[in-house]
């Protein structure tokens, strides 16, 4: 925050510039000067106000927000994790178009107010022209992030902001916005600029992803790890190599100067891929086509290298540093996001039949309102696998809300879902709680391990799955809520129906498509899911050594004949414990990288994994044998409930729920 005396002096050298034509040198940056200059030849004065032609009308409004949805659409959600970074202070964070006129805002109520009065609100107008110096208007004219504070602004009556704001870039190096963080000069956040610059990179991102479908697209960093962040250069291209578009970060890293302005032409853009790297687009697709893969390092014409990954609406594969060929970088985990929408599905496809099937049968029904169960053993990625149907969906802008059914008390689960008001019930927040549920409003509901719903909760939730509309705790107003339905169980809930543990109507509500995935000893898919899991967990490595991290043969063999109990969880686990364990000069894993219990596992007593071990599912587990120990205690004591659950050591309550459950 600037002192008074500063701001004193401001005004006093745009006063010199309005008498003299300059300003004392050192007080004021290039970039203010140039635009208090524009200011005056627009014919604007400090004391004056703003004109009523400032504001769109109505129609005029309508047409700029239809015009922009796509940007309006992939801002929204980045605006709302600015502000959550902002604190939820007195700032309001803002989207205008590219011709300055607001079209988003999103603030604090308190401060509202204040920027009401300086029209801080959709449908103003915020160009040079008219408001004088300010964020818009200067990151507009300078086509860059710009951050204007108190009397820094041209106008006095706008002299109370501080104002933070980076143009939002089209592939094609056009100027698509402005997003802006603005707040009272008092209290001005050092990173606000910073912040606003990242945002604008994150949502050009998201653009470029979502309007390069049915093109393929080259991910660069210069380093391996930088891969999927917002800094990671992103190049559109058609199958002949011709460069379509690129963002920001890759139009610096391969010098695509394409100059930033509104209407700009994508024309200079037009080169081939060969012309500055050293790699044909025909190679990279033969290698793709044949690996289900283009992993490499690649080096530009200037010396430079760079990591790369090639990534299509079907699939998007990261590299690492001098990768052997058909390796696979990057775990599923890792590629699926907002940015990547419009193929997460196929991202987390490495060649399984089972996998891929469970995927065809999703998109045949994605964004037609059926419910979506997944059904798979603890491990195998279910929730890996709703992600993705959540961000290959239309849906992928809105929020994803996850609960694992199974790890909340039953106390605790109905106010988690349905929310309550302040006072609900003893220990509740005195603010009250909104609730998983409205949370995910416009967005997806994932109810993980949703057959350990209980009973009365299963009631309620067939009553929102039917009405749409959710009723808090200790409130008698109802809530609408709009949301994708995606399940997911362990055990089959057509059992619990049967024994009496699920509601019949609640399940075919459930049910409007299963899916089953599979156990990775059933997958087809080894190679390929290992070397992606090496490829991430092995990534750090791999950075200082001559090749990329993989398995010794020996040690390969037996973990594919492991039965792995944990499925791909419990198969990552295990690998980015080997990858730790790794000396600096070594990038094979043997048996001294295994933690000692999996070796005790895999070598028997000939030294080799057995072929087929027991698989855990034909194993009592923890419900059957809870069950047989009741029915065995009831038995005892001839069906006396008090007497059984002291020979239990548990409480009649407990035992009636666990009667009831069973």
């Amino acid at each position: 925050m600037r002192s008074p005396s500063t701001a004193l002096a401001l005004r006093q050298a745009r006063q010199q510039l309005l008498e003299h034509g300059q300003c004392p040198q050192g007080l004021v940056s290039e970039h203010l000067l140039r635009s208090w200059n524009r200011c005056l030849a627009a014919g604007l004065l400090p004391t004056q106000s703003s004109g009523v032609a400032d504001y769109s009308s109505g129609a005029e409004l309508r047409h700029t927000l239809s015009a922009h949805q796509s940007l309006l659409a992939h801002s929204r959600p980045v605006m709302e994790y600015v502000f959550e970074q902002m604190g939820h202070s007195e700032v309001v964070v803002v989207l205008s178009d590219p011709h300055g006129t607001l079209m988003h805002t999103l603030g604090n109520p308190a401060f509202l107010g204040k920027a009401d009065r300086v029209a801080l609100s959709r449908g103003a107008n915020w160009l040079e022209s008219t408001r004088g110096t300010n964020a818009i208007g200067t990151a507009l004219a300078e086509c860059s992030a710009v951050q204007i504070h108190g009397a820094e602004h041209f106008l006095e009556r706008n002299s109370f902001l501080t104002c933070a704001a980076s143009p939002i870039v089209s592939a094609s190096g056009e100027v698509m916005g402005v997003l802006d963080i603005s707040g009272d000069y008092r209290h001005g956040h050092a990173h606000a600029l910073g912040l606003a610059a990242t945002a604008s990179r994150m949502i050009e991102n998201r653009l470029m992803v979502a309007h390069s479908r049915g093109h393929w697209r080259l991910h660069l960093h210069a380093q391996p790890a930088g891969i999927g962040s917002v800094a990671e250069g992103i190049v559109w291209l058609n199958d002949d190599g011709w460069i379509m578009g690129a963002n920001r970060a890759a139009r610096g890293m391969l010098q695509l100067h394409a100059p930033a302005s509104v209407g700009h032409s994508a024309s200079v853009l037009r080169c081939q891929l060969e012309s500055l790297l050293d790699v044909r687009m025909a190679d990279l697709l033969a290698q793709y086509h044949r690996t289900g893969a283009a992993v490499l390092p690649l080096r530009g014409h200037d010396g430079r290298h760079w990591f790369a990954a090639l990534g299509h609406d079907t699939a998007v594969v990261h590299a690492g540093p001098t990768v052997l060929a058909g390796t696979m970088a990057t775990a599923a985990s890792a590629v699926v996001g907002p940015a990547d929408a419009a193929d997460a599905l196929a991202q987390l496809d490495t060649g399984d039949t089972h996998w891929r099937a469970a995927t065809h049968k999703v998109r045949r029904v994605l964004d037609k309102g059926i419910p979506l169960l997944i059904q798979g053993e603890t491990g195998v990625g279910k929730e890996w696998f709703a992600k993705a149907v959540h961000a290959s969906s239309a849906r992928h802008a809105g929020p994803f809300v996850a609960i694992n059914c199974g790890a909340l008390g039953e106390s605790l689960v109905e106010a988690e879902l349905f929310g309550y008001v302040p006072g609900a019930f003893t220990g509740a927040s005195r603010h009250g709680s909104k609730g998983r549920l409205r949370e995910a409003h416009g967005g997806t509901l994932f109810l993980d391990e949703v057959g350990d719903l209980p009973l009365p909760l299963q009631t309620r939730l067939l009553r929102v799955l039917q009405e749409r509309v959710v009723v808090p705790v200790g409130s008698g107003q109802a809530y609408p809520v709009d949301f994708a339905l995606l399940c997911a169980t362990h055990h089959g809930l057509q059992q619990a129906v049967e024994q009496g543990r699920f509601r019949a109507d609640l399940y075919y509500r459930l049910n409007g498509l299963t899916v089953q995935l599979p156990a990775l000893r059933e997958r087809t898919d080894w190679d390929a899911l290992v070397q992606r899991l090496l490829a991430q967990y092995g990534a750090s490595h791999a950075a200082h050594a001559t090749a990329a991290v993989q398995l010794s043969p020996e040690v390969d063999e037996a973990l594919r004949r492991y039965a792995w109990p944990g499925n791909v969880r419990q198969l990552g686990n295990v690998l980015r414990t080997a990858c730790a364990m790794l000396l600096p000069h070594e990038r094979c894993i043997g048996w001294e990288h295994l933690p000692d219990d999996l070796v005790q596992a895999l070598q028997g007593p000939d030294g080799v994994a057995p072929a087929n071990p027991a698989h855990p599912a034909a194993w009592p587990n923890l419900q059957q044998l809870s069950r047989t120990a009741i029915e065995t205690a009831l038995q005892q004591c001839q069906g006396n409930v008090s007497q059984a659950a002291r020979l239990l050591g548990i409480s009649r309550q407990t035992l009636y729920r666990k009667l009831h459950k069973h």
